[in-house]
């Protein structure tokens, strides 16, 4: 039993570091940012369409309303993509995805909005310490400096992710993860077609091992992982090892970037990283109490 429980664990940090790639291709790839969304999401696309065919996974859309809402979230997901990848190039990895990682404490603030769950005033203090945190990251606020611009898309991305999720949460216990993923993808790459002549793709014969990376190592495989792994973690739990996401990107971004992150950096990072455990334990212990 316990062999089986570090295998899950062991299977879902792997899945976390496949996911924290994004971080160190977004900032490294030279494409323009929806031009590198399109080619992610269209092989991303491919490779879940012939995983879902090879594991026999229905692609059977059951009502409008639900086609509605697929390709509504798939627009946040995209929205989400793109200012992540934005916030990558103006700042850096570390900033990027530490401003990315106050999602957590913005979904919880606005899932009554989505649902019957009550609003928990602890989520206010918990936000004003994102907003510290953020302030670290930020201290100059110069809307000249590409470093606050970076903090305010990944702010941004992070509140398009929420929403994203919020309007999937449902959708979860009735359709496949990687039938979903699927979807989304191929809305994504059938919605950004027309960016591809404006803004040119020749580039990606030069970049094309590394999107590929970001396609299949990145989104198909460890996002399908990470939603295979809910099987066998309560959502609290997940998102506290998924939290280590910004540590494996910084680590990523260190060894193939050679970005050193200032103590700035540590500091913010380490008061939203903070946030996302608290709000994670103080969830597992409400679901533990019922």
């Amino acid at each position: 039993m316990k062999d089986a429980h570090l295998k899950h664990v062991l299977w879902l940090t792997l899945a976390t570091i496949c996911i924290s790639t994004s971080g160190a291709l977004g900032k490294y790839i030279d494409m323009p940012t929806p031009v590198i969304i399109w080619w992610r999401s269209a092989f991303a696309a491919l490779f879940l369409f012939m995983y879902c065919k090879f594991k026999g996974v229905s692609l059977k859309i059951n009502t409008g309303q639900d086609k509605f809402t697929f390709f509504l979230s798939a627009l946040f997901l995209g929205a989400h993509w793109i200012t992540y990848f934005y916030a990558l190039k103006l700042s850096s990895v570390a900033i990027g995805m530490l401003s990315l990682f106050t999602f957590p404490i913005i979904t919880a603030i606005l899932e009554p909005l989505f649902s019957k769950v009550k609003f928990d005033p602890i989520h206010i203090v918990l936000g004003v310490l994102v907003l510290v945190g953020i302030y670290f990251l930020a201290p100059d606020f110069d809307l000249e400096s590409s470093q606050l611009k970076g903090v305010l898309f990944g702010l941004f991305s992070a509140i398009c992710y929420a929403i994203r999720t919020l309007m999937l949460k449902q959708h979860v216990l009735v359709y496949n993860g990687s039938m979903l993923m699927f979807y989304q993808v191929l809305i994504l790459a059938v919605v950004l077609l027309p960016a591809l002549p404006i803004l040119g793709t020749s580039e990606i014969k030069t970049q094309f091992p590394y999107v590929i990376v970001l396609a299949l190592l990145t989104t198909a495989i460890g996002h399908t992982m990470f939603i295979h792994s809910l099987k066998y973690f309560k959502v609290s739990t997940a998102s506290i090892i998924s939290s280590t996401q910004p540590i494996f990107g910084i680590i990523i971004a260190f060894l193939f970037l050679n970005e050193i992150p200032t103590w700035n950096t540590f500091v913010g990072g380490s008061l939203i990283i903070s946030t996302v455990v608290i709000e994670s334990i103080r969830s597992k212990s409400k679901l533990s109490t019922k």
